[in-house]
């Protein structure tokens, strides 16, 4: 350690300069931030509204189907977790398929419970709200962007001309907006250009403009995995008897994914922190419910406990994604 140290931060005299002040600065912040946390800060705001930082306006009465929704929620990810950590080998394999045959089961029942109907009462999304919220937008938005945004990456690279274009202007289109005049647009607009008769929801909408906003730079990340893997191999596939499906689907596509998964993931934890954006629409998730508890009388002035705690929030959900990522990179 010792040696560590003086080869690494002690080598010169500027460097054992900048090493004291970083020090006593580093020292000096970490002092004064527990000096707030802990004794000067009110966590009262965020003690007294638990229930609205998770569960938003949704009535008392049927929470229990909330407790149903956020178990459904985490239940991909824990299967992500689980094939992360399990050895290659069939009991992997077994996982990946259960984890695919359950979303789309797992996204109609969340739905189901959280709207109501068929034999539920109706609860509608405006009531909808807090963490429960912020986990089911990011988790919709992602399932629906990744295959839409392997289909674009490869409609870019088809040698259909037309298919070609038209990816490829979708592409550059979206990427050149920002995503808050996505859903403005989204909001504001698709209401006009649709029949009257089909008034799709506010919080659909919203997904609607993140799953087309994200879709154009996974597709960019896949086209970029797509890009590395070696003619030769399609060539071999199809010296084998292969079709395209199946030379896209067992040899391309798993190493063109695996080589970008770092990029994908990112692009996943941006979707995430992106859904704070649904705020400027009048959907209270994470973000929303914080404002709409520092609007309350009683808890004026407590911006910082507020944001500092949805903050961490934040980060414990981007930090879990990245950490299994690293774990998916060193197992393949």
């Amino acid at each position: 350690m010792m040696e560590w140290l003086k080869k690494n931060l002690f080598n010169t005299w500027y460097n054992t300069l900048l090493t004291i002040v970083s020090v006593v600065l580093v020292v000096w912040i970490a002092q004064g931030l527990l000096n707030w946390v802990f004794r000067l800060a009110n966590w009262s705001v965020v003690l007294e509204n638990v229930r609205l930082f998770l569960v938003g306006r949704y009535p008392t009465q049927q929470l229990w189907r909330l407790w149903l929704v956020l178990g459904l929620v985490l239940l991909q990810p824990l299967l992500l977790l689980l094939q992360a950590w399990v050895p290659k080998g069939k009991l992997r394999q077994i996982l990946q398929w259960v984890s695919w045959a359950l979303l789309p089961l797992a996204l109609l029942l969340t739905f189901w419970l959280l709207g109501g109907g068929f034999g539920l009462r109706t609860v509608r999304s405006s009531f909808w709200g807090g963490l429960t919220l912020t986990l089911l937008v990011a988790l919709v938005s992602v399932v629906l962007a990744f295959p839409f945004s392997i289909f674009l990456a490869l409609g870019r690279q088809s040698k259909l001309p037309i298919v070609r274009w038209v990816c490829t202007a979708y592409i550059e289109i979206v990427r050149g907006l920002p995503l808050i005049g996505i859903l403005f647009m989204a909001q504001v607009m698709l209401p006009l250009v649709l029949p009257s008769a089909w008034r799709l929801d506010r919080l659909l909408r919203a997904i609607a403009g993140l799953v087309l906003f994200n879709a154009a730079y996974l597709a960019e990340n896949v086209r970029g995995g797509l890009q590395s893997i070696p003619p030769g191999q399609v060539d071999a596939s199809q010296a084998l008897g292969l079709n395209t499906v199946q030379t896209l689907r067992l040899i391309v596509l798993p190493q063109a994914l695996r080589l970008v998964l770092p990029a994908i993931v990112g692009q996943f934890i941006s979707m995430f922190k992106d859904t704070s954006l649904l705020a400027l629409f009048s959907l209270f998730e994470l973000t929303g419910i914080a404002r709409s508890i520092l609007s309350q009388p009683d808890f004026l002035g407590r911006n910082a406990e507020v944001f500092l705690f949805i903050g961490l929030v934040y980060w414990v959900f981007c930090y879990g994604m990245s950490l299994v990522s690293r774990r998916l990179e060193q197992q393949n």
